[in-house]
């Protein structure tokens, strides 16, 4: 699935060997939660990020020994790592020493015009990106003070007076957040500031909050912004372990055509009268057992075998339930029939065929007719026993047109 909106043209960076920006595949970051003198337990938890589909990760780095850590994971590290800088501009020197691909600074925390064009310099020379990252949280007093409080003017004028810093100094290789927590806020501030520079703009909603409240959060500013053409890359900022970070991300892109799916999309019907089976309780063991599998596609999931197969036909490959069995379709063709208690161990099998294979093959080994049949004999069963109207909809509409006059 292909984005169906035009993207915003900006200038393009790269973050080591990942471009953003300039049309380039939006890209997903996180941030490791470990201490980042913990070398071994940060380099675990950034294989672990790797493996959920981030592209890029930020650390923190706030000390001398963070610094001296950094040294450490960059060369091990499967992705660029980020140096967050806070307070210390001189811990962004000893940051790019170490070796990162690039720097986060905070205008509000960093203030002295001297030090960030320190900082921009050494950057330039070493030809490092940096961040420009806002915070709603963290506004400098005196443009807050400026504005009457936190707007998204104000956030915008911080991320345009550090970026005039930079260019003072010949620095270009940058890109730009207006975090904020409050959705509408955020999506004002990068819609103000998208029409203000070319800049790559980095998304987030910050301090989002756990799920599934963060996840709500983070998508509803996130999603809005990609909707319109805007940003280059983005970060879900959840209280939770920075996999989900990534994995919600990742989905995300996916679902809006932003990105090729890396792993299964599954999609399931909420369930009614008709259900057969615990479809939760399937669809979440499903989820389990392909939660490592990598195999880029659609997996439908449906309780009955009425409205499932039509439902579902556009799925790469889908099961339903009938008469205590699971019916197996592809691009919604009946394909096998199996009993209700191997339903996603078939799935799984099937899914890793029609992934080597391709779909046309996974339905030219099948026995449709046979498949086809046992469907419409259980189809057939289904409706008598519960018959067209399962949810009593016919009877509703009956009294609803008493009470209107109908």
């Amino acid at each position: 699935m292909k984005a169906m909106f035009e993207r915003r043209t900006t200038k393009q960076i790269h973050v080591g060997s990942i471009p953003v920006g300039g049309g380039s595949p939006i890209t997903v970051q996180s941030m490791t939660t470990t201490k980042t003198a913990d070398v071994e337990g940060t380099l675990q938890q950034i294989y672990a990020l790797a493996a959920a589909g981030c592209d890029i990760v930020r650390c923190t780095c706030n000390e001398q020994e963070a610094a001296e850590g950094l040294a450490q994971i960059v060369p091990r590290s499967p992705l660029p790592i980020i140096a967050d800088i806070h307070h210390q501009y001189k811990m962004a020197l000893a940051a790019m020493e170490a070796g990162v691909a690039g720097l986060r600074l905070n205008p509000g925390n960093i203030r002295k015009p001297e030090h960030i064009k320190a900082v921009a310099t050494e950057a330039r020379d070493r030809k490092i990106p940096i961040r420009i990252g806002v915070n709603g949280g963290s506004l400098d007093p005196s443009l807050y003070e400026k504005h009457g409080g936190l707007t998204a003017a104000a956030m915008v004028e911080s991320a345009m007076q550090e970026m005039a810093y930079f260019h003072e100094v010949d620095f270009d290789l940058m890109k730009i957040s207006v975090k904020a927590s409050n959705v509408p806020l955020m999506v004002e501030a990068y819609r103000m500031l998208s029409e203000q520079t070319d800049v790559p703009l980095h998304l987030g909603v910050t301090e989002a909050g756990p799920p599934p409240a963060g996840l709500v959060k983070a998508t509803a500013g996130i999603a809005a912004l990609l909707l319109e053409g805007i940003g280059d890359t983005i970060r879900y900022s959840l209280t939770a372990d920075p996999v989900e970070e990534a994995i919600a991300g990742r989905t995300l892109l996916e679902s809006l055509g932003l990105r090729e799916r890396k792993n299964v999309d599954l999609i399931a019907c909420p369930s009614c009268g008709r259900a057969e089976i615990d479809v939760i309780d399937v669809a979440n063991r499903a989820m389990k057992a392909f939660a490592d599998k990598k195999l880029p596609l659609q997996i439908a999931v449906m309780g009955c075998v009425v409205n499932g197969p039509g439902e579902a036909r556009e799925a790469d490959l889908g099961i339903a339930a009938g008469n205590k069995r699971g019916h197996l379709f592809v691009k919604g063709r009946n394909v096998a029939v199996v009993p209700e208690s191997e339903m996603v161990e078939a799935l799984v099998e099937w899914a890793e065929y029609i992934n080597e294979n391709g779909t046309e093959a996974a339905i030219a080994r099948a026995d449709t007719a046979r498949a086809e049949r046992e469907a419409n004999k259980d189809r057939s069963a289904a409706l008598q026993e519960k018959g067209d109207d399962a949810n009593n909809a016919n009877e509703r509409i009956v009294e609803i047109r008493k009470v209107t006059g109908d």
